[in-house]
């Protein structure tokens, strides 16, 4: 089956139990230049804090740790989460990359907190305050737009000569969509833990849409969760790690993720299961035939241009081939 959509990676570098941190930060690298190879068109870093089970925590590092270990697949956050961050510190760090990759790199922008509020907390977050008075200095910083009277009109952003890469909105419910729309951002919905159907924020987005230098014309991502092996019961013994970890992180007990035997074994609160009974809708697992005839069919129901897959397994190994069968479905050409 040959896309009509691109097809794109986003890796929350999780922790499996058995391995160190820094292993899991070595698979980083690995899987970055596996979908390189694979033909997959970008990679993308969440931003999460206080999540044992996850070493994505700094996303513009292990975009820059990526890009520096691949050679043509695009980069970028999914996302940074802005009100963690001064703007002009996003601003420096996204130019620095962008100098050192030209052409390579996305900044993708979230409003969620990416963490609890006792992380919001220690980050300092502006939680409080209204997340488009800091994309709107962020983008004053790279444009050097403050008004002549605006005391930051006298800071130069740091590395000059470099603007900001094409900027993406994230959006889980269609409030970013016209925001995105009218900006010429891109715009990219996470369909991976959200209940709402993506198709009307596309629709508002497309709709609002003015051309920009980096988004001549509309661009959408749907991001999905996925997990693929030979076959469909494979697949969904795989699976137990991503449910019981769901299950356990909404009950407040945060762990390294773990194997599908312990996963399977683990006994489960009727409300543990249902939060798994509910999610586990919204995730796409099975053989490669069952697994790309359902993308195919949530693109075609949502018009996406791009479908952007996460996958949680325990084995590094067996999450890399997860991505290798799904752009074999796909008919992805491979790079040289």
């Amino acid at each position: 089956m040959t896309a009509p959509f691109a097809l794109s990676l986003q890796d929350l570098a999780p922790i499996a139990e058995g391995t160190s941190t820094s292993q899991a930060m070595a698979e980083t690298i690995a899987l970055a230049q596996t979908a390189d190879e694979l033909g997959y068109e970008r990679l993308w870093y969440a931003e999460h804090h206080g999540m044992p089970s996850i070493a994505s925590s700094v996303p513009e590092i292990l975009i820059g740790s990526a890009a520096a270990h691949t050679k043509s697949i695009r980069v970028g956050s999914g996302g940074v989460m802005l009100l963690n961050h001064a703007p002009l510190r996003i601003a420096e760090a996204y130019r620095t990359l962008e100098g050192l990759h030209p052409g390579r790199i996305d900044l993708g922008l979230g409003r969620a907190p990416g963490g609890d509020g006792y992380a919001m907390r220690a980050l300092r977050s502006g939680g409080g305050e209204e997340f488009s008075n800091y994309l709107a200095e962020l983008m004053a910083f790279d444009e050097d737009s403050f008004p002549a009277d605006h005391p930051y009109s006298r800071v130069p952003v740091s590395p000059g000569g470099i603007s900001l890469p094409p900027k993406w909105l994230l959006g889980s419910s269609g409030n970013s969509a016209q925001a995105a729309g009218q900006l010429g951002f891109g715009y990219a919905f996470a369909a991976h833990f959200s209940h709402t159907p993506p198709a009307p924020a596309f629709e508002t987005y497309c709709n609002a849409f003015k051309p920009s230098a980096a988004f001549p014309k509309p661009r959408t991502i749907m991001c999905v969760s996925v997990i693929c092996a030979p076959t469909d019961e494979e697949a969904q013994y795989l699976s137990r790690s991503q449910a019981v970890s769901w299950a356990l992180f909404t009950s407040g007990e945060q762990r390294k993720l773990m194997s599908p035997e312990e996963a399977h074994a683990r006994v489960l609160t009727p409300q543990q299961q249902a939060v798994i009974d509910h999610q586990s809708s919204l995730w796409i697992i099975g053989s490669p035939q069952t697994v790309a005839d359902t993308i195919a069919e949530k693109a075609r129901g949502s018009a996406a241009d791009e479908v952007m897959m996460t996958t949680t397994i325990h084995d590094y190994g067996l999450r890399r081939r997860s991505y290798e069968l799904v752009a074999k479905a796909f008919d992805v050409a491979p790079r040289v």
